[in-house]
């Protein structure tokens, strides 16, 4: 592979994402990227290792099949991945199995192992030597796959990864017991072997459930796009078209109730659009001829016809998804720290291995015992207690937390939000419940109600479902309308008793003093003059006292928010926080990052569709239960609830579980520098290298049981 040649700065360059499931631990990630780096024609090459992909920006000439060509020579196998559709990779199941039964082998082994140690001698040790070795070879050649494949592949390559020195343990162990059980030897360490795998095994697994939750919010945000649209043929017919085979310039025929499959402009029609996709505001937004629509957003109230100007890759919801999956390529400072080491773990182990067996054949032992001080060093050198320093942390705080009503999606999202000195805070839905509410209907008669009851009961109109379930809890009755229509962007219309009623928006709406009183309908009967009837959209309950706790935690906090500046200022007052207003989700994206270009390490906290990019954008990100799939799965937690004090308790939850993470890294570096002495000096066989191997592990495990007290 040549080395790469400097990429002029405006030379136009294409981005394809790969899909590498193979990505076992972090020192794939440079590998991949370095080896990448290295082949001409190739700008630069991003690792996201939570999803298990590699983003690479490349010359227009250079194809799909070189570039997985040139991961596969690296050895890693490679599928396309357009920005439509993510894939995760799902072995969290196969690794259960894998570790089931290994746990489950080595519970056994070591009951037949008791014996051994009790005094069995001649053909009773002999016995349940080959029992051990019938139930150890097997699951060795089973839960042993994952290590042994990709020690295997890598090998094939010239290279090496921390599989290897793991496979060769293993493997070894089970070789020389397996020699030592056929001729007559007095010890055999298949339940050192077994028990290895068993811990290798649950660090993976306990890493893999971290990925796993993870989820990608791109798949969800691109599902709000259309399968296909109804256009106009050459003939003036309506045919159905596939999403793929749209293009610009046809004609968009979207129905009442639909979402729109393109972005394009309005050519014909009057309606109003869920526009909460891209600001986050639940009231719907008025749109005539002549105005832009976008994909993904839904038609609440007429049919249109649009003339599409953007359809694939090139819409906003697209742009939107590129975002998201741009601002979620960082790494975790213990991911980039265990970058480095694993470059050099292997050559480490391997060399101390075969120096240790050389230096005994120097000194005059047999090559039977300078291959048992060798295979000890392996084993007391695997990385058990280090893969499980994280991992474990990381699960045990996860269930912590889910106790309290939340969800950690992201085990690596715990060290950064550790970090966080700044909050920033969506208005609707984050702030406040984002459930409009009526406030005064002691103002009106029953009569007046039940009239109010059946115009609303007609509109889909998010404030005529607010107030018919207001009106309804009351018990009152609906009363019976003649001529009821509705006019897009206006309101319900109808006859009652010969008087012409209509529920529609006010003639002059301002926003109220109260913090969340922001919008009003408007009931009018026959020539009388018009009854508001405002709604509010009433903050958490326990806003203030969480702002306070973020106070307290040594937290700056803020309002960025997609709806209007007179909708956000009175809750700002309120809360006594600084505020910007009307931001799209580009906008908002990028006062994140002007954020993080100044040193602030932001924690985004919305709902919306129109916050995941800056959720993914955010140094760490919560989301409540009630946002959108979008929001949840673009944010690395989500709690449950109306209150906001599980923002303050995470934040304190993480603080403490990357203290015992350091704790954990200490107590397994401190057993290595003790440990691998022992070993090279002779002073350790390859059972009692297992046997420290897995204390150091339980050692670990139950350092990290200690995150299960989190202080609320």
């Amino acid at each position: 592979m040549n080395i790469a040649r400097p990429l002029s700065a405006d030379l136009p360059l294409d981005e394809t994402i790969l899909s590498v499931p193979g990505m076992r631990c972090a020192g794939c990630i440079s590998k991949i990227e370095r080896g990448l780096a290295n082949m001409d024609g190739i700008a630069t090459a991003r690792v996201n290792f939570t999803a298990k992909r590699v983003t690479i920006n490349h010359l227009p000439d250079l194809s799909l099949p070189d570039i997985q060509t040139a991961l596969s020579g690296i050895g890693f196998d490679s599928q396309p991945l357009s920005v439509e559709l993510t894939r995760q990779d799902q072995d969290s199941t196969a690794l259960l199995k894998a570790m089931a039964v290994a746990g489950f082998a080595a519970m056994n082994i070591m009951l037949l192992s008791v014996s051994i140690w009790s005094g069995a001698t001649g053909a009773t040790r002999d016995m349940f030597h080959w029992l051990s070795a019938l139930i150890a070879i097997p699951t060795v050649a089973y839960a042993g796959q994952p290590f042994f494949h990709s020690a295997i592949k890598v090998l094939r390559h010239g290279r090496t990864n921390m599989d290897v020195p793991i496979s060769i343990g293993v493997g070894l162990t089970t070789l020389m017991s397996l020699y030592e059980t056929a001729t007559g030897g007095h010890h055999a360490w298949f339940d050192g072997a077994v028990m290895l795998l068993f811990f290798l095994l649950t660090g993976r697994w306990l890493d893999s459930v971290m990925r796993d939750r993870a989820r990608d919010g791109v798949t969800a945000l691109l599902q709000h796009r259309s399968a296909g649209a109804w256009t106009l043929d050459n003939d003036g017919r309506a045919v159905w078209t596939d999403a793929a085979n749209v293009q610009p310039g046809m004609v968009m025929l979207v129905a009442l109730g639909e979402r729109l499959a393109a972005d394009g402009v309005i050519i014909k029609g009057y309606t109003r659009i869920d526009m909460s996709l891209m600001t986050g505001e639940f009231a719907p937004e008025p749109h005539r001829m002549g105005d832009k629509v976008l994909a993904g957003t839904l038609n609440l109230d007429a049919p249109i016809e649009v003339e599409i100007t953007a359809v694939g890759n090139d819409t906003t919801i697209a742009d939107i998804a590129r975002m998201m999956e741009d601002a979620g390529q960082g790494k975790s400072r213990y991911v980039r720290l265990a970058d480095r080491a694993a470059r050099y773990y292997a050559p480490a182990v391997h060399t101390l291995a075969a120096g240790s067996a050389i230096g005994w054949l120097i000194a005059g032992a047999n090559l039977h015992q300078a291959l048992l001080i060798a295979v000890a060093v392996l084993l007391i050198t695997c990385p058990c207690a280090l893969g499980l320093a994280v991992p474990v942390a990381q699960i045990v705080s996860a269930g912590a937390l889910m106790k309290r009503g939340i969800l950690l999606k992201d085990g690596s999202a715990l060290e950064r939000l550790s970090e966080v000195d700044c909050v920033m805070l969506d208005k609707t839905g984050t702030l406040t419940l984002g459930r409009p509410t009526p406030q005064n209907l002691d103002d009106f008669t029953p009569q007046e109600l039940g009239i109010a009851l059946a115009l609303a009961r007609t509109s889909r109109h998010v404030l005529s479902n607010a107030l018919a379930r207001a009106i309804d809890a009351r018990g009152i009755s609906a009363l019976s309308l003649d001529d009821v229509r509705e006019e897009a962007g206006k309101g319900v219309f109808a006859v009652w008793q010969g008087e012409k009623v209509r529920l529609v928006r006010p003639e002059q709406q301002t926003s109220g003093n109260n913090a969340t009183s922001d919008i009003a309908s408007a009931l009018i009967i026959g020539e009388g003059a018009e009854k508001l009837i405002r709604f509010t959209d009433a903050l958490r309950p326990d806003a203030a006292d969480t702002l306070s706790q973020l106070q307290d935690l040594g937290l700056e906090s803020s309002i960025i928010s997609g709806d209007r500046m007179d909708a956000v200022a009175p809750v700002a007052r309120a809360l006594g926080l600084t505020a910007m207003a009307g931001l799209h989700p580009q906008e908002k994206l990028d006062a994140i990052m002007r954020l993080r270009d100044a040193g602030k390490k932001v924690l985004m906290v919305g709902d919306g569709i129109n916050d995941g990019p800056a959720l993914a954008a955010g140094h760490a990100s919560i989301a409540p239960a009630s946002a959108s799939d979008v929001g949840q799965q673009a944010a690395d937690l989500v709690f449950v609830g109306d209150g906001l004090t599980p923002i303050p308790l995470a934040i304190r939850a993480a603080r403490k579980t990357m203290k015992i993470v350091r704790e954990n890294l200490m107590l397994a570096i401190g057993y290595n520098v003790i440990a691998v002495p022992m070993a090279i000096a002779g002073m350790v066989t390859p059972l009692i290298a297992a046997l420290a191997m897995s204390g150091s592990s339980l050692l670990v495990i139950g350092n990290a049981l200690r995150l299960n007290r989190i202080d609320r």
